[in-house]
């Protein structure tokens, strides 16, 4: 390359987003193509990514690994529940483990991964841990997914400041062909597909550099079979264990009991103050009939065509007003919280204050008569 225009284009290179924020998307990416439930990522240093895929709603297992402890507490916290996460529980389970360890060890708790992340990582290894890697990764854990991402040296001419490897803890950094090299021979001793892309476009004029980052993604040709796992599986951990999260989750029976009461009462107590609210115009105009009334809004509508199509109107004895069970259930999102009546039956009993027969949800009206 001419040296003035190597002088030029290293003044102009800038990414944007930066160039970790485009890794972390190629894999947010890349979970929204394939839904993978169970994800690893191996060096994961600080939890970025990690927490950034805690929102992707497929997946229901995450789990980091690194080296350094210290570096994975400094972040961790960032994995724990927030107080909202146990007022409106997500529908699906979330569990979140950090390990300490390193990626040249076998691990039975690293088993059954559809997707495993290597992110910036490979360059970071000693030549004796790289020989071990491949076997560990793709022979032990041997995910259906796995993505590797590294630098791309021939980029390295157009970085200020970079004069041999972009980082001091970098072991190496490997061209386009040398990269290419290795994974396609990793590929087939393993049985994987491989493909090559990356981030961190070069400049106009210089695409043949590469990306920055180069990225192979290697997809698994063949299911892994229960005996070759169970024939390859240690006896004994290896890794420590520094952070495990279970996120609450409407699986659990104790969480969805409080969304269902939740979700019942509030939903209860609009209907009754329509109903409530509709019998009071009736009383003050007694030639006025509630079905000749035009709806509040949809809500109403709605309770409208329940009570006409299914005779299930809310009605009062005394000082109590009942609004029947078989009425709140058909509100879209109580039944998608039970799925049946008999559950919903189940899951408030003894929670919300019912008729004698257990039908209805019963107020008491007394006061609100004075």
């Amino acid at each position: 390359m001419d040296k003035n225009m190597q002088e030029k284009f290293t003044q102009i290179v800038k990414f944007e987003p930066p160039l970790y924020k485009q890794r972390y998307q190629f894999v947010k990416d890349l979970v929204e193509k394939y839904k993978p439930k169970k994800v690893a990522d191996l060096g994961c240093a600080d939890c970025s990514l990690l927490w950034m895929l805690k929102f992707c709603s497929c997946i229901e297992v995450l789990a980091g690994l690194d080296i350094c402890a210290n570096k994975m507490k400094e972040k961790m916290h960032t994995l724990s529940p927030l107080p909202v996460d146990y007022l409106q529980p997500s529908e699906r389970s979330l569990t979140v483990t950090l390990h300490h360890g390193s990626v040249a060890h076998k691990d039975p708790c690293m088993l059954g991964f559809d997707l495993v992340t290597c992110i910036e990582l490979i360059e970071h290894l000693e030549e004796s841990e790289l020989k071990k890697f491949p076997e560990v990764v793709f022979g032990f854990m041997a995910p259906s997914i796995i993505v590797i991402s590294t630098p791309n040296s021939e980029f390295n001419t157009l970085l200020p400041g970079v004069k041999l490897y972009r980082h001091p803890d970098h072991k190496f950094e490997w061209s386009q062909a040398q990269f290419q090299s290795w994974a396609l021979e990793t590929a087939r001793c393993y049985d994987y597909s491989v493909e090559f892309t990356g981030v961190g476009h070069p400049p106009t004029g210089m695409e043949k550099i590469g990306f920055c980052t180069q990225i192979g993604v290697f997809l698994r040709k063949y299911p892994q079979t229960g005996e070759s796992v169970q024939s390859e599986r240690p006896t004994e951990a290896v890794y420590k264990t520094v952070f495990k999260a279970v996120y609450p989750s409407l699986k659990d029976e104790k969480y969805l009991q409080n969304a269902v009461i939740r979700e019942v009462i509030f939903t209860a107590e609009i209907i009754k103050h329509r109903f409530m609210s509709k019998r009071a115009e009736c009383s003050d105009d007694p030639e006025r009939k509630p079905k000749s009334q035009p709806p509040v809004d949809s809500f109403s509508d709605y309770l409208g065509k329940l009570v006409i199509e299914k005779n299930m109107e809310p009605f009062v004895s005394g000082n109590e007003v009942y609004i029947p069970l078989t009425t709140i259930f058909c509100f879209p999102k109580v039944k998608r919280l039970c799925g049946t009546l008999e559950k919903l039956c189940k899951l408030i009993a003894g929670k919300v204050t019912l008729s004698s027969d257990g039908s209805a949800v019963m107020f008491n009206i007394e006061h609100e008569n004075e």
